[in-house]
């Protein structure tokens, strides 16, 4: 079956979201890999994303690691700075999608309230027909409850659904249930792939 809508991710597809490299940067390689062999930080987040209080969450563990307080907070006091930059190939990807009236919806796992932020930092975010987000939902990728609340919302039959995620899991989740997929690594290969199904021309993908 031929695209009949793109499902974007969000984080590492249209947003940067790379925790260690924002601490690498402020407190050093060395310790950051020592808070985080100390710290499960990303479980942390994966908390968040299934609809818990971000600011409650954070302040959690940073009390039950005093050892690394500060720096856990900064999840929370400087959560901009580790989402960021947006990747702007990606969003002109997005757009030329709307403007070539492909319909294009975003599939994420995010946070309440860091999707609040985000979405005041990043408006583009404002952009897609219908965004399913697991924080406000109470389900996550890859587990397939997600896919089955997104599949019984939208007019669309799985097979024509092309989903873009940078991790594997979440792309084998969706092939699964039908859904065409690209595990996404650069926007220039994404490009290609919207190129390729003939949803852009190559001067529209640039």
């Amino acid at each position: 079956m031929s695209v009949q809508a793109v499902v974007f991710d969000i984080g590492n597809v249209l947003i940067d979201w790379k925790p260690e490299r924002f601490y690498d940067r402020v407190i050093g390689e060395d310790r950051r890999r020592a808070m985080f062999a100390a710290v499960d930080l990303h479980e942390m987040n994966d908390r968040v994303d299934r609809g818990a209080n971000w600011k409650d969450e954070v302040e959690a563990v940073a009390v039950a690691h005093p050892d690394w307080s500060d720096e856990i907070r900064m999840w929370h006091d400087r959560w901009i700075e580790i989402a960021s930059p947006a990747i702007d190939h990606s969003v002109r990807l997005l757009r030329a999608l709307r403007r070539a009236n492909v319909p294009v919806f975003a599939l994420s796992n995010f946070g309440i309230q860091t999707f609040e932020l985000a979405e005041k930092e990043y408006p583009f975010l404002a952009e897609f027909d219908r965004r399913y987000i697991s924080g406000q939902m109470g389900q996550v990728k890859p587990e397939p409850a997600i896919y089955e609340a997104v599949e019984a919302d939208i007019e669309f039959e799985p097979e024509g659904l092309l989903f873009a995620d940078d991790r594997q899991d979440n792309i084998n989740a969706a092939a699964s249930r039908g859904w065409q997929t690209h595990l996404f690594t650069t926007s220039e290969k994404w490009a290609s792939r919207l190129v390729k199904d003939g949803l852009l021309t190559a001067d529209q993908a640039l």
